[in-house]
């Protein structure tokens, strides 16, 4: 749809040639003569621009820009002049005005103008459907895991999100800090100011002090010019650090009295900058022994363990590794070009019986590599050669007699039967989205039967019936 453009001014010339100009170039365009008519024409049609003489009876141009502001500020308004008002365009611009033509200006002129306050408000409406669609990526209800730990997690989250409270949260490398940290500021009052995330783990110490705090032009050598710190970046919104468990002790001072004050400076500034945001902090250490061992400062500790949550490894959420998975395998099939129906029985049993070491993360490399290999639709057990040689063997004791023969052959089959159960089950929820209504009438089972089963291998998935 083209734009539309309204144009207010009391000169019939001037009218007569922006309307010519305008819809010449494709755009929508009306006009009226006086500030009262500008202001009905505004609040009952849907208009992008707005060409706005200062100078006119009645009701001047910069009341109208006044409350064309308050009541649509999503219009862009561009204030005409003549050449003995350039203060009162400058005094436009104050009030919101996009932008100013001095009379006379030729057609180019206004075309430009107006190309640019549309492309201007083009990306500002890019950058909220960006944020839209980042902030509904990080809703809990889409967030992979329904196991009874995740559930616990996802409780936690959704208590402390609304606050301006600090966060701790710890857990093995892979198990998702940052996507929980990221959950916790697109569900808060915070979320359409910035997330700035801090890799504690990846920096010195002269340079982690430098990227937090900012420096200024000649601070230190290779200080070429002024740089903004992440907690002047994070103003108003959530600075994450990661793994601060790294963190030397003299910087743990300094990030200490930034929590505590609110404020801090900038290397080699005198000036003191406020410092508006919430913390969120991610580690895979032992915060406690440290501080007994004296590699991290107690008060700080306290200061941001105000709200603890842990983050399961996967090997204690195994009901999550299918539903991760075919999650993680839509995505590379999409990107690789590639459509996948599954897992074969064989694969699925390796990738929830493996113990995991590197988590999620290692999950999603391993089923990346496996699309990679894959020349079929399915994934195969011989496309997970990289963990395939890590998998736990039956802990079974060499038989010495024959009944310990007829004992151990009882377990293994008892072992391989929970193993087919198991995947049965499964691959019934799989083929059915998870539903368990339809997964029972597909296997020819009652409900309750098949429920009995998902219960005796500690399958739950999220009842949407």
């Amino acid at each position: 749809m083209s734009a539309r453009i309204l144009v207010v001014d009391d000169e019939e010339i001037v009218i007569r040639s922006c309307l010519r100009i305008l819809r010449e170039a494709g755009y929508e365009a009306e006009a009226v003569r006086d500030g009262s008519q500008a202001l009905r024409k505004i609040d009952e049609g849907d208009y992008n621009v707005l060409i706005l003489d200062i100078m006119m009876p009645g009701i001047n141009g910069l009341e109208v820009l006044q409350r064309v502001k308050e009541a649509h500020p999503d219009i862009d308004v561009v204030m005409i002049t003549g050449l003995s008002q350039v203060e009162t365009a400058v005094q436009s611009m104050k009030l919101g005005a996009f932008d100013y033509l001095p009379k006379p200006f030729d057609p180019d002129e206004l075309k430009l103008v107006v190309e640019r306050a549309l492309e201007r408000q083009r990306l500002l409406q890019e950058n909220l459907d960006l944020r839209t669609e980042v902030s509904s990526r990080y809703r809990l209800e889409n967030i992979i895991g329904s196991s009874p730990q995740m559930q616990s997690v996802y409780r936690l989250v959704a208590k402390c999100a609304p606050t301006n409270s600090s966060v701790l949260l710890t857990g093995e490398s892979g198990t998702g800090k940052e996507l929980i940290a990221r959950a916790i500021h697109y569900n808060s009052l915070r979320k359409d100011k910035p997330f700035v995330p801090v890799d504690c783990n990846a920096l010195s110490e002269n340079l982690l002090e430098s990227e937090l705090f900012g420096h200024v032009k000649g601070s230190f050598t290779g200080a070429v010019a002024n740089k903004k710190g992440m907690f002047e970046i994070a103003d108003g919104g959530t600075l994450f650090l990661d793994e601060i468990g790294n963190i030397v002790l003299s910087i743990q001072a300094k990030l200490l009295r930034v929590i505590q004050e609110r404020e801090f400076r900038a290397v080699g500034d005198t000036r003191t900058h406020a410092a508006d945001f919430r913390m969120i902090a991610a580690t895979n250490k032992d915060l406690k022994a440290m501080v007994a061992e004296g590699t991290f400062r107690d008060d700080l500790f306290y200061r941001i363990n105000i709200f603890p949550i842990r983050i399961p490894p996967l090997r204690e959420r195994r009901d999550d590794i299918p539903a991760l998975a075919f999650h993680f395998l839509n995505v590379l099939g999409k990107e690789l070009g590639k459509k996948f129906s599954g897992f074969s029985d064989g694969a699925m049993n390796v990738l929830v019986n493996y113990n995991w070491p590197g988590n999620v993360r290692e999950l999603e490399n391993t089923v990346h590599r496996a699309a990679i290999l894959a020349t079929e639709e399915i994934i195969r057990k011989a496309h997970l050669v990289n963990i395939i040689d890590a998998l736990p063997q039956l802990d079974l004791e060499v038989p010495k007699t024959a009944e310990e023969l007829k004992r151990v052959k009882k377990a293994a089959r008892e072992k391989s039967v929970e193993d087919i159960e198991k995947l049965f089950v499964l691959e019934a929820l799989k083929r059915n989205s998870w539903n368990v209504t339809r997964s029972a009438q597909e296997t020819g089972m009652q409900r309750a039967n098949f429920q009995a089963l998902m219960k005796k291998h500690n399958i739950r998935v999220r009842e949407t019936e």
